[in-house]
């Protein structure tokens, strides 16, 4: 596939258009905004200082102290962890959206986010886990609850029946049913655990990067090394797929495989990216709209750079602006952006009604 204009390119943003050059504003946005994480705060230091301390760190060279530590222990991996989880939240939220043709398809929405959100609070309140044993409970909920919302919206669908929208429908229904259990359940433990073993899953639950460290980014980082370049094979038959399942397979793409192998990857994308930092919510359901109505189109480059603004300056606020107005209270980023994502989806409800009427 070599074409210029081919869906993969086009889905991609290789060809230059309005859509690329505000990516890549976007891109410079996120790249400001890592900075200012990093740079700004309760603590200052320069970018010199920065360069410094990194370089210092990396060859062995004399720490500065304190500086170093705030640096390389607490911002950077802070700022590491939110830019990587707003890229793979943004790209799964994308691919469900795109692949259902069904703005409400996010992962938090559907409930991969809860099914990892109840794994992790199982772990934390029955077995007692704490750390990396809650991250593994988080990615293996995720990847469960994916598995049963497929069979479930697969269910008895009939040859010649059930395709394109109806599909996704099943599919955002089912999710939503699941969900809502999953809630009961973690709503039934929360209740029967002990105030300190409460406090700290109610922390995870809410989505937050107090603990960012390197180890988390190190995951993060090799996660990501495998799934990106994975979303980027499946894009041309994502977009393909955009067309309707019937004109899809008539363009020889085997929708079934190709819609597997999709849920896959962005099941993956969400579960990794809540077993580093909780269910941080609605990042994954705005990222995607958002990147559309910025680039004009469906972007998956644009919805993860927008999937890692919406985190990092979420961060941002909840960790030096709202101590400010708060007393001295640190909020967790996921309080931040349930803060956006539900007048959003308010909005996008009213808009489409408009559009229908």
């Amino acid at each position: 596939m070599a074409l210029n204009g081919s869906p993969a390119r086009r889905h991609w943003g290789y060809l230059p258009s309005r859509g690329g050059n505000r990516t890549a504003i976007l891109a410079a946005g996120v790249m400001l905004m890592f900075f200012a994480s990093v740079l700004l705060g309760s603590y200052t230091v320069t970018i010199p200082d920065v360069f410094t301390i990194v370089t210092n760190h990396l060859t062995g060279g004399p720490r500065m102290p304190g500086a170093s530590f705030i640096v390389m222990e607490s911002k950077l991996p802070r700022a590491v962890i939110g830019t990587l989880i707003g890229i793979a939240f943004g790209l799964a939220g994308a691919l469900f959206q795109t692949m259902l043709r069904n703005p409400l398809a996010s992962p938090d929405v559907i409930g991969i986010s809860s099914g990892a959100s109840a794994a992790a609070v199982v772990a934390i309140v029955v077995f007692g886990a704490a750390g990396a044993a809650v991250s593994g409970a988080a990615l293996a909920g995720a990847l469960a609850v994916a598995a049963l919302i497929h069979a479930i919206s697969n269910g008895g669908k009939r040859r010649g029946t059930g395709r394109g929208s109806a599909a996704g429908n099943r599919l955002v229904l089912a999710g939503v049913g699941i969900a809502a259990a999953l809630q009961a359940v973690v709503s039934f433990l929360m209740t029967r655990a002990d105030i300190r073993t409460a406090a700290d899953a109610l922390v995870w639950l809410n989505g937050s990067l107090n603990s960012a460290n390197w180890e988390r980014a190190g995951i993060l980082i090799l996660a990501l090394a495998a799934l990106v370049p994975a979303v980027a094979l499946i894009a041309g038959p994502l977009r393909i797929l955009e067309l309707g399942d019937d004109a899809a397979a008539g363009l020889g793409v085997r929708v079934n495989t190709a819609r597997l192998v999709l849920v896959f990857v962005a099941v993956s994308l969400a579960a990794v990216a809540t077993a580093a930092a909780g269910p941080v919510s609605f990042v994954a359901f705005l990222a995607g709209p958002i990147a559309r109505r910025l680039t004009g189109k469906a972007s998956l480059p644009a919805s993860a750079l927008v999937g890692a603004l919406i985190v990092l300056a979420a961060d941002y606020f909840a960790a030096n602006l709202a101590p400010l107005l708060l007393d001295g209270t640190v909020l967790p980023v996921g309080v931040i952006t349930g803060a956006l994502g539900a007048p959003f989806l308010l909005w996008l409800l009213v808009t489409a009604n408009r559009k229908d009427a």
